[in-house]
């Protein structure tokens, strides 16, 4: 269809924060969020992937019953959509189930469209629950036409939304759940760019908001003109309405200088992808349409949208699974400071409590600073020595260790000893254990089973050592005061397990350690190719074994937040038993 040469279209990107298989609290924020576009004079209003049961919903798609549920509220979506279109994500089933788009106007169902490219790397497994689908329709509304695709099919040059440009669009909206990881932001922008440039459309890129299991969705939604320019961003890791009026006939005048659509032939990736366009006879709201005044949006640095997510992520987790207070061993070291720093600002100082629980191993100065965090946060604080219980214990095992030197075994007693004391104050009081050991310790198995590793949600597991420090810095330049103890952060790491121990007395130096595991967990680097950096052949391999070995301790670890290209859990998966060595 010819763009009119006089039609604006009102878009808004509903980016908000479900929870997956919350059918009814999803409807609702939907039905809230379509009275606030229809306030702003939205024409169209777009909600993320999978909006209705939330993202990813997994093997609650196996449930016929789920899929039933999730048609019945999108019919409740459906009536409520009176003077407005919107494109809602949901679970549709026609002789297969489908990772699906519904496009909705005045009250009526328009068409459905069904992801095409279905992720099947890192954190995805869509194949697993969805048929794709074949078919890029495009919404013929008056004086504009609108493709819809879903989240990866935008990835792809040579996918649905060349297909959808070529049959007419103007407008392409993209829904997303794309979780949140270093950097990916700037990449988002950077291809989504190329897809409005290449195509000379509009691209209106959805993305949800809020913490999910391991995952974190951090917004940042965005519309994009025919030269790739943002003109209208969303938030960073918290709920928003981006609004803009588009200027159709931006979108011919581009096309009438840049003539490349005529020229190329048409391969779509090897798939067998058709098109088809529906007429929407009244799908351009009547409402008034208010001015528009864009807010800015401030950029976050990488140090500052890494704790945006932990945040994020430790609420979210938090709150969703019903939890009202949560419980930190704190030992006065840099893990667990930083992870009573994020949870008191993720819940609350009020919802945090910190309990000190120190051995004859402890400086008394390890307890002094975790009774100086927990006054500088507001926290409830408790001591508890374990010192009764430890002679306890190694008289118990006395007879079975006589003629033994101390070694690993009385150190992981008092590490057991905690987390024992940490569950019983769970159970009696229904707080949720926080765990605090890194990413670094995770791949060394530097912690230990039934321990330190004992809990509900690990909110550092996916942060290496020295991005722990980062953090830890980070938050205390947000105040004048410096409410993470600097004694915490320049003194020595050590589990303080036995007398005078550092962690360097076991691991190598961690600027080391970090930058190994970096190439060896998330790059897959080989042994020979980690000599090629210039590190040690011994540090390597002591390394390499470390992580190989310990694949067991992970598996029986909390979740936790990801925020690196490969996290540890449901994005990395290998074997427990696992003889393949190349060093």
């Amino acid at each position: 269809m010819m763009a009119d040469s006089s039609a604006i279209l009102r878009v808004a990107l509903a980016q908000i924060n479900v929870t997956v298989g919350d059918l009814s609290g999803n409807t609702k924020k939907i039905l809230t969020y379509l009275d606030n576009a229809r306030e702003v004079g939205a024409d169209i209003v777009v909600f993320p992937e999978l909006t209705i049961t939330g993202y990813p919903p997994e093997d609650l798609v196996f449930k016929p019953q789920f899929i039933d549920d999730n048609r019945r509220y999108l019919e409740e979506v459906i009536r409520a959509t009176k003077d407005i279109t919107a494109v809602v994500g949901f679970v549709d089933a026609q002789r297969d189930v489908y990772n699906a788009a519904a496009f909705i106007s005045n009250g009526k169902l328009v068409g459905v469209y069904h992801k095409i490219f279905l992720p099947t790397y890192g954190v995805f497994d869509e194949d697993r629950y969805f048929q794709s689908g074949n078919v890029c329709p495009v919404y013929s509304l008056p004086g504009v036409d609108v493709g819809v695709n879903i989240c990866e099919d935008i990835w792809y040059a040579m996918g649905p939304t060349v297909v959808q440009a070529d049959a007419g669009a103007h407008v392409v909206m993209n829904i997303n759940g794309s979780p949140f990881e270093v950097g990916r932001a700037d990449h988002r922008r950077s291809f989504v760019s190329t897809r409005a440039i290449d195509n000379g459309i509009y691209i209106c890129y959805v993305n949800m908001v809020g913490g999910q299991d391991e995952l974190v969705f951090d917004g940042g939604s965005m519309i994009l003109n025919p030269k790739g320019e943002v003109i209208a961003q969303g938030k960073r890791f918290d709920e928003d309405l981006i609004v803009a009026d588009l200027d159709i006939a931006t979108v011919l005048r581009h096309r009438l200088k840049t003539p490349r659509h005529r020229k190329q032939s048409l391969v779509y990736m090897g798939q067998d992808i058709g098109s088809e366009v529906v007429t929407v006879a009244d799908g351009l709201s009547s409402l008034p349409k208010p001015p528009l005044t864009p807010p800015e949006v401030e950029r976050l640095s990488t140090v500052a949208e890494v704790y945006a997510a932990l945040v994020t992520g430790t609420r979210d987790y938090v709150r969703k699974s019903g939890f009202q207070r949560v419980l930190i061993g704190l030992s006065g070291g840099i893990d667990s400071t930083l992870v009573a720093a994020i949870a008191s600002d993720a819940l609350g100082p009020e919802s945090v409590i910190g309990v000190a629980m120190p051995s004859r191993y402890n400086p008394s100065e390890s307890q002094d600073d975790a009774e100086l965090l927990a006054k500088n946060f507001g926290l409830e604080f408790h001591a508890i020595s374990i010192e009764p219980t430890f002679k306890v214990m190694l008289s118990t095992l006395s007879g079975i260790f006589e003629g033994t030197e101390p070694n690993v075994a009385e150190e992981n007693i008092q590490a057991r000893i905690r987390g024992n004391l940490l569950m019983a104050i769970s159970n009696k009081f229904g707080w949720l254990v926080l765990t605090t050991g890194n990413k670094s310790e995770m791949a060394m198995g530097y912690a230990t089973l039934y321990g330190d590793m004992a809990g509900g949600f690990a909110v550092i597991k996916d942060v290496p050592k020295i991005l722990v420090y980062e953090l830890s810095t980070y938050r205390n330049s947000l105040q004048e005061a410096d409410l993470i103890p600097m004694r915490v952060i320049e003194k020595a790491p050590s589990a303080e397990l036995r007398p005078d121990q550092t962690d360097q007395d076991s691991l190598p130096p961690y600027p080391i350690l970090d930058g190994i595991l970096k190439a060896y967990v998330e790059e897959d680097q080989s042994f020979q190719e980690i000599l090629g950096l210039g590190y040690d052949e011994a540090t390597v391999k002591q390394v390499l074994s470390g992580v190989d070995r310990n694949e067991y301790k992970r598996r029986q670890a909390p979740p936790g937040v990801k925020i690196t290209p490969r996290a540890f859990g449901r994005d990395r998966r290998l074997p427990l038993v696992n003889k393949y060595r190349n060093f």
